[in-house]
């Protein structure tokens, strides 16, 4: 090999690795912001943009983009529903997903990790800690409270803190469970009014199996009945309001 060719080798090993994202989001402006700011770092590229939730599986499973930004207040399918099948469903291990959301609370992070993601922050959060986060999150790192976790790490901080909120070992194991794609869907089918009923029609399941799913539903999210579910799913924009049926 020639001095020439072994400089330009050198040259390839020193440049970063280029990080590939897919921006999951159904506002413009946003996405133009998050453009922006991304694509002035020499190591990160935006791949692919979607608007729902349905479009962020597809093409997550298609192109296998090493970062996903996930807004969860989508048309159809939230962004915990699609992260739940990216990252659950498909066991897509490779692809890191970093939840953004104007929901922003403890209890509304803990179902975002529990769906798979790597990492949540509000939608206002800085360049200066998101390009890190993205970084991080790509090298397969978690980072929950500001604090970079490995994965083993990241899962004992999110058993101790669903262990603490539950009584018991089986409670805690089974609230540590997100909710399945089924268990979703039934929920937001509840949150636009539709009954039991309806929403076996609608399934094409059971009246049974609808009050089965119903039954996990409550309990995972530590709620009494399906009006506080519902109510769950809208403060948490998990269900859009101008997606709910008005009687």
């Amino acid at each position: 090999m020639s001095s020439h060719d072994t400089a330009q080798e050198q040259s390839r090993q020193n440049q970063p690795k280029m990080i590939r994202i897919m921006v999951v989001e159904d506002h413009p402006l946003l996405i133009q912001g998050l453009r922006r700011v991304l694509e002035e770092e020499a190591d990160l590229s935006i791949v692919a943009e979607a608007a729902t939730g349905e479009d962020a599986v597809r093409l997550a499973l298609e192109l296998e983009p090493d970062v996903v930004l996930m807004d969860i207040n989508l048309r159809g399918k939230n962004g915990l529903q699609a992260t739940y099948e990216i990252k659950q469903v498909y066991a897509v291990d490779e692809i890191a997903v970093i939840v953004l959301t104007a929901y922003h609370n403890e209890e509304q992070m803990l179902h975002a990790l529990r769906a798979g993601a790597s990492a949540y922050f509000p939608k206002e959060v800085l360049p200066s800690e998101l390009i890190p986060a993205v970084r991080a999150v790509a090298d397969e790192n978690y980072i929950i409270q500001n604090e970079i976790m490995t994965k083993a790490d990241a899962y004992r901080w999110l058993l101790r803190q669903v262990g603490s909120a539950t009584s018991g070992v089986d409670m805690a194991q089974d609230a540590f469970s997100p909710l399945s794609t089924r268990e979703m869907e039934i929920l937001t089918l509840t949150t636009q009014g539709a009954s039991n009923k309806e929403i076996a029609a609608t399934l094409m399941i059971s009246r049974q199996t609808v009050k089965n799913h119903m039954s996990s539903v409550l309990r995972k999210l530590g709620v009494e009945d399906r009006t506080q579910a519902a109510v769950l799913a809208l403060r948490h924009g998990w269900v859009r309001l101008d997606d709910v049926r008005m009687p």
